[in-house]
């Protein structure tokens, strides 16, 4: 047995390993009882912890484990990588005995920017053996956006996939480079595949602090300039319980979950949240969205949960649903609230309901619908074991109002709230000001205890002196046939200050032009109350995020800046 993250492995009941399993289990047992959950689970709080040692290694070392797939990905020629628990234990600890090797120091900050591929999980669990700082990061970021994680996160190893190599030619520093699958190898990069002749037998260096950085992430800038969130030993590994609860995680569970590497929702729900349960990740990997080729996937490898972006959700509807033999026993969407349309489409077809989550880069999943639960329409369910929410008046900031800023209360700090914004005390304290972290996001509390999301702070806007949600008219618009996509803003309008336009991205079948901008104004008309009324359209694209997130401000400044001739359709020229 290697060390574990203390002074060695500790699995007694006070030990770092048994405080996790208690509350591991605590909430394993009452994964349908919501009540019994909230009242009861109390956050493990060990001084010491390092989840890859203390907890990982430990349930590879269970003989229930020895043969059961950690990770299954299936390409999308067919071929298949399976790896065990036991596997990636050892795996992962010869890679941490390389990396030393090669200079990787604890306290080092390491880009690591791989695809869904083995070597992505092997480096994820090495670097927090080794106590590294990873800076995740998707292939899909080009040299700009890699000069700034490099530079602002002070990053002295960066880990890539080989066609991402020349990426770093316009990235200046000393780093070091390593290279995964390179052939021939470009000057100055080192092979990950040396590796492979690496010792198995790993001792870390020292103990692991709770309140050790782990993790650095930036935020994917849907409004400004991207934040560098960290997070420590606990406040993802641990934090990420309330995932597994949310999720409906257990044991022997297969995982599916849609998203791509680099983004904070990966590591929530192909990380950490499955292999706190125990639970496989399984991953398809795809050039492009293939809904038959996905549920055919899923039937072959018994996938038991299933969480996607609402993007995808959207897009498989599209499909047969009938397809999937086998429906998911769980079935969860985040990223963005989801489409109340396309909750009842899986429900018709796969008798099951999407349960929504809310949550951020900033924290683990904070209010959800967890398993059992009554699921209320549009409403995102209630604050999750471990976490206490107060959503704060927007004028006053004070607690207690029936919609406003969502708000975790700091009191109890809950164990899956970041560290802060590294390297910005300011944004840190204001984010952090009055005993809450306040999300930035809005919501409505119902006398139940049941949260409805109503938009980010600097979405919503006012019309004729009413308060507009964006996603509400998004949610109308979505409910007819026409309409794939849509994001609402406030346009500019002398009279009433302000009126929503809808940016549309049509589904399939549907042309663009008067007929069928038309079609949206009537139907905006006949779901929606007058001052909500959808008064301009305007066919495009929707710009995105990296991590596929719409970039309003974008949409906003192109709006006031006045559309191209030709390209915006408004109501009252249309009736």
């Amino acid at each position: 047995m290697t060390a574990g993250g203390t002074t060695g492995r500790d699995a007694a009941p006070d030990g770092p390993t048994g405080q996790f399993r208690a509350a591991r289990d605590f909430l394993l047992a009452h994964r349908e009882d919501y009540r019994g959950a909230y009242d009861g689970f109390a956050w493990p709080r060990p001084a010491h912890f390092n989840w890859a040692l203390d907890w990982f290694d430990e349930i590879a070392a269970d003989p229930r484990n020895a043969d059961r797939p950690a990770l299954h990905i299936v390409e999308e020629d067919g071929t298949r990588a399976l790896r065990t628990f036991p596997e990636l234990a050892a795996r992962s600890d010869q890679v941490a005995n390389w990396l030393r090797a090669v200079g990787v120091r604890a306290g080092d900050r390491i880009v690591v920017m791989l695809g869904n591929q083995v070597e992505l999980w092997e480096t994820a669990l090495a670097a927090i053996k080794l106590r590294a700082v990873v800076i995740p990061a998707t292939p899909l970021l080009g040299t700009v956006d890699l000069r700034d994680r490099v530079e602002r996160g002070g990053a002295r190893h960066v880990l890539v996939r080989a066609a991402d190599t020349a990426k770093f030619d316009g990235v200046p520093g000393g780093y070091t480079r390593i290279a995964v699958g390179a052939d021939p190898l470009p000057p100055g990069w080192l092979a990950y595949e040396e590796s492979a002749a690496a010792p198995y037998d790993f001792a870390p260096d020292g103990p692991t602090a709770a309140g050790d950085p782990l993790m650095l992430y930036f935020t994917s800038g849907t409004t400004a300039r991207p934040k560098l969130v960290e997070h420590t030993h606990v406040s993802y590994p641990v934090g990420h319980l309330a995932t597994m609860y949310w999720i409906g995680l257990k044991p022997g569970d297969v995982h599916l979950n849609i998203a791509s590497p680099g983004w904070a929702k990966h590591a929530w729900s192909n990380l950490f949240g499955p292999w706190n349960a125990e639970a496989t990740v399984f991953v398809h990997n795809y050039t492009r969205f293939d809904p038959v080729r996905l549920m055919a996937e899923m039937d072959e490898a018994g996938v038991t949960s299933f969480c996607a972006p609402p993007t995808v959700w959207r897009m498989l509807i599209q499909a047969d649903l009938t397809q999937l033999r086998t429906p998911p026993r769980e079935v969860v969407a985040a990223g963005e609230p989801l489409n109340p349309e396309v909750i009842e489409t899986v429900r018709r077809e796969w008798g099951v309901t999407i349960r929504d989550g809310f949550g951020q880069t900033e924290t683990a999943v904070q209010v959800a619908n967890s398993p059992g639960q009554l699921v209320k329409a549009g409403s995102m369910g209630r604050p999750l074991p471990g976490f206490a929410i107060e959503l704060l008046d927007p004028v006053t900031g004070e607690p207690g109002a029936a919609e406003g800023e969502i708000g975790v209360v700091l009191a109890d700090r809950p164990v899956g709230v970041m560290a802060g914004y590294h390297g910005d005390p300011e944004r840190t304290a204001e984010a952090m000001a009055g005993g809450h972290y306040r999300t930035g996001d809005i919501a409505a509390r119902d006398a139940d205890g049941y949260l409805t999301y109503v938009g980010r702070s600097d979405d919503v806007f006012k019309a004729s002196d009413y308060k507009i949600s964006p996603f509400e008219l998004e949610s109308a618009l979505l409910e007819h046939e026409a309409v794939a996509e849509a994001a609402v803003v406030p346009a500019p309008d002398p009279l009433r200050l302000a009126v929503p336009k809808a940016y549309v991205v049509l589904a399939e079948g549907w042309e663009p032009g008067p007929d069928t901008a038309k079609a949206l104004f009537a139907h905006s008309r006949a779901v929606l109350a007058p001052y909500k009324r959808v008064r301009r359209i305007e066919f495009a694209e929707l710009p995105k995020t990296v991590s596929g997130k719409i970039r309003r401000i974008e949409l906003r400044e192109r709006t006031a800046a006045g559309a191209e001739p030709g390209a915006e359709y408004t109501e009252e020229d249309l009736t």
